[in-house]
């Protein structure tokens, strides 16, 4: 039995599975204190054991194996959770199981990538567009990561010519994150993203950043696909969108495959975190 854990930092999910495509059964709670969260951790996997976990975490985290703080959640903005050794915990706990452990951003991505929308390529990026904006990459079939992973939710962007909101990341305002995630968008217009009409010219100015950040990867890293998930990339309407944008802004410098099939939706939406977690840890 394989088994899963989606650390968010509004929640945390477990779950197992046989096959490591199938979810047999899952939880979901507040993410609380590390100590009372493990302690709900540590009772799922009581009840349903496994051989291999694969973990995929709020961060920042350091995901290098040679590291010697590998496996913590390191300068999180949650305070209980800052410097703490969340591997080395469930390590402790369950010593006879085997982990696999990168970030909630690249489980979702490698979930996408063996059993979703990206099945049936060996590279691509997968964006996240929420709380936060963050990015899992997959080159030649492997996460891309050296002394950390990628931060591209953190890139600069052009602004839009009709938008003068300030920005909401912390550190630099005006980056992708701060301009362009779920708080952006309910800071700038003074309501939820949901309250917000499709045919709003928001939504022409959400397009334009996120365009501009499959522009980057495309010219950076090339994918064979852009995949984007995250609850800002409910509304409907938004991928057509960026499709629009994106077009407009490459300008045609690159050729890539057709729209319709680069830019695409999250296929696994909830279960694309725990399915990436269930891979991870099957190739233990």
């Amino acid at each position: 039995m394989l088994g899963a854990v989606e650390a968010g930092g509004t929640k945390f999910v477990c779950a197992v599975s046989k096959d490591g495509r199938t979810v047999e059964h899952r939880e979901q709670f507040p993410t609380r204190s590390p100590e009372e969260t493990l302690t709900t951790v540590f009772e799922y996997f009581e009840q349903h054991q496994v051989e291999a976990i694969g973990i995929g975490s709020f961060g920042p985290v350091d995901i290098k194996p040679t590291s010697a703080s590998y496996g913590y959640i390191e300068e999180t903005p949650k305070l209980d959770w800052r410097n703490f050794n969340l591997l080395g915990e469930m390590k402790n706990h369950f010593p006879g199981v085997k982990f696999a452990f990168t970030t909630d951003v690249n489980v979702a991505a490698y979930g996408e990538f063996k059993e979703g929308a990206g099945k049936e390529v060996s590279d691509l990026v997968y964006w996240t567009v929420g709380t936060g904006i963050g990015a899992g990459i997959i080159l030649n079939g492997r996460l891309l990561q050296g002394y950390g992973h990628p931060e591209v939710g953190h890139i600069l962007v052009k602004r839009h010519p009709e938008d003068d909101f300030i920005g909401v990341c912390p550190y630099h305002k005006d980056c992708l994150e701060g301009l362009a995630s779920g708080p952006a968008i309910e800071s700038r217009y003074g309501t939820s993203a949901k309250a917000i009409p499709k045919s709003s010219s928001a939504w022409d100015i959400e397009a334009y950043y996120l365009a501009q950040a499959c522009m980057n990867v495309t010219l950076t890293v090339a994918p064979e696909k852009i995949i984007l998930g995250g609850g800002v990339m409910h509304q409907s309407q938004m991928i057509p969108l960026i499709r629009e944008k994106f077009e407009q802004l490459l300008a045609g410098y690159v050729k890539t495959p057709p729209l319709e099939h680069y830019i695409t939706s999250i296929d696994l939406h909830d279960d694309a975190g725990v399915i990436g977690g269930f891979q991870l840890a099957k190739q233990l």
